[in-house]
């Protein structure tokens, strides 16, 4: 993707063998083995795995409709909601990626529902790093609840621990049961909604993580998700490593792909790959090789694009202007992108596409000033 009125540069060498997919050589990401093992034994600590149909079943909190009317948060906003006061405020946790059950299923809802997911770092400002989550909101009743990004550890003596996944959760892909989440110089971790397990107790040790015998402890959390896999980036020699610092799904191909890009202030490259999906797994197709390449890398991005999203056959990237000023979103095919700007909320960040109502959804980060919006894509157009 390039700004209007840059050149495009060449693509990258790519196989050319007859009959091959024409995947980009230079970078790969190699998934590792599941850890299930581990997420048995926590399993076992925590009497199974509730599921999603167990978390939705129990949401917790209340999001809202925004008092601020849609239109004065941005010039493409169309619906906007907001957290509860608590988490609208809070300075421990930073909302990021956006995905929905539009990506998740071909119906568009799981269990019946329309659900919006979003993930969360953790900024450590009191002194405790809690890692990631993921937040499970449905988009009818607006209620919602947040659930820990685990990893379960045996030590060498075979003691299962619990420590939190400490990733930036930039970007986020709803595929299936699977959720790949961005993690900038990693590449993706990788979680199954099955595997969402309840925490007794939900506000007892709020700055504890770890087992104890038959007691867990989950920052606070009522429900944690172990991540399963991870998809590991590597670069060959004489390229420069790709950043993941966001994703989105492309469901306009066949089979579908995630689509994902580097964050950059101007120091660094700002690119995209498109990642092919297995349609039978909703895992990275992998080859022969073990590895997952992209189909293309598009060099030259916009700078500080914080997420992107591939719909009617266009690119949609938003861009943040700080805590203070509305953000911008550029439209258009690559090389021809133009900019909408107070488009929307301040701090702006993932993007998310949702068919059927021809609509963009992204979120806000800042304390204070936080909505989850909706845009007519035919906004940009």
């Amino acid at each position: 993707m390039h700004p209007a009125g840059e050149s495009v540069p060449e693509s990258p060498e790519s196989s050319t063998a007859p009959g091959a997919v024409p995947y980009v050589q230079g970078v790969h990401l190699q998934r590792t083995d599941e850890n299930s093992r581990e997420i048995d034994a926590l399993a076992s600590v925590l009497g199974g795995a509730t599921g999603l149909d167990g978390l939705l079943g129990d949401l917790k909190y209340q999001a809202r409709r925004s008092r601020i009317p849609a239109r004065l948060l941005g010039r493409a906003v169309s619906e906007a909601y907001t957290w509860n006061d608590y988490d609208q405020r809070d300075p421990q946790w930073y909302p990021q990626g956006i995905s929905t059950s539009a990506d998740a299923s071909d119906t568009e809802t799981v269990s019946g529902r329309r659900v919006l997911l979003t993930t969360w770092y953790s900024t450590g400002r009191d002194g405790v790093k809690r890692g990631s989550r993921v937040t499970f909101l449905d988009l009818d009743t607006l209620k919602y609840r947040h659930v820990l990004l685990v990893i379960p550890v045996f030590d060498k003596a075979g003691t299962l621990s619990l420590r939190p996944m400490n990733i930036h959760a930039g970007g986020i892909v709803w595929a299936g049961q699977w959720l790949h989440i961005a993690a900038t110089r990693r590449g993706f971790v990788t979680a199954r909604v099955d595997d969402i397990m309840r925490v007794a107790g939900d506000d007892d040790r709020p700055d504890d993580i770890g087992v104890d015998g038959h007691r867990v402890a989950s920052f606070g959390h009522r429900y944690v998700l172990p991540v399963r896999t991870t998809y590991k980036a590597f670069t060959d020699d004489g390229h420069q490593r790709l950043r993941y610092s966001f994703a989105s799904l492309d469901r306009g191909t066949d089979p579908p792909a995630v689509v994902a890009g580097e964050y950059n202030t101007g120091s660094h490259l700002s690119r995209l790959a498109r990642y092919q999906l297995d349609p039978d797994t909703w895992q990275l197709q992998t080859g022969s090789d073990g590895f997952s390449r992209p189909l293309e890398i598009d060099d030259g991005g916009v700078l500080r694009m914080q997420g992107v999203a591939v719909a009617g056959g266009r690119y949609h990237a938003t861009v943040s202007h700080g805590p203070f000023m509305p953000g911008t979103i550029y439209a258009g095919s690559s090389g021809r992108l133009k900019p909408k700007r107070l488009a929307l909320p301040m701090g702006p960040e993932d993007l998310s596409y949702w068919p059927s109502t021809d609509m963009l959804w992204s979120l806000s980060e800042h304390p204070r000033r936080r909505w989850i919006v909706a845009m007519k894509r035919s906004a940009f157009d």
